[in-house]
């Protein structure tokens, strides 16, 4: 039995007690939020700081969406009235240009030219940017899949109020 005038004793019993309490108390972390049992890991896209910058996220989310075959995102992209021009390597001649006009006509290209070929990466290593008020232009080269070409489009945005659109894609613009 526990005697209060036993300094010692008393000490060692309040000691166990307090451990004790202590670890009936623990509570474990929150879990980290999860969806159909897998956690999301979501990098933040920053917030430009430019228009430049907003213009070169712009480009690298179209590639990125290219990739992960998203054509809801890639719509919202685009301006309705957008237009992609396959200069088929000849820029000086537009006879043999293919050209889709309009979102119906840009999606069909994804959907059914770009998609299908699978592209696992896809990268623009330099985007020169050129801003003139509420338009601009910008040139890249381009690796897709197995394709890696240098200078070969050249792009043009509209800025309305909620940020900048793609109006138009022209590529293959090099030669071969």
């Amino acid at each position: 039995m526990l005697n209060a005038r036993n300094p010692i004793i008393l000490l060692a019993a309040l000691s166990v007690l307090l451990v004790l309490t202590a670890a009936c108390t623990t509570t474990l972390p929150t879990p980290p939020p999860t969806a159909g049992g897998t956690t999301i890991k979501r990098t933040p896209t920053p917030v430009p700081a430019t228009d430049e910058e907003a213009i070169r996220q712009l480009i690298n989310a179209e590639c990125e969406a290219v990739v992960q075959q998203d054509v809801d995102r890639l719509q919202s992209m685009w301006a309705n009235n957008g237009v992609v021009t396959d200069a088929n390597h000849t820029k000086d001649n537009a006879g043999d240009d293919v050209t889709w006009k309009s979102w119906d006509a840009l999606r069909d290209r994804y959907v059914n030219l770009i998609f299908p070929s699978n592209p696992t990466f896809c990268e623009h290593p330099d985007i020169q940017v050129n801003i003139n008020g509420s338009n601009a232009t910008a040139t890249s080269s381009v690796k897709i899949g197995v394709t890696n070409c240098q200078n070969c489009n050249l792009w043009a945005f509209t800025k309305a109020n909620d940020g900048w659109r793609i109006t138009a894609l022209t590529y293959n613009l090099n030669p071969q």
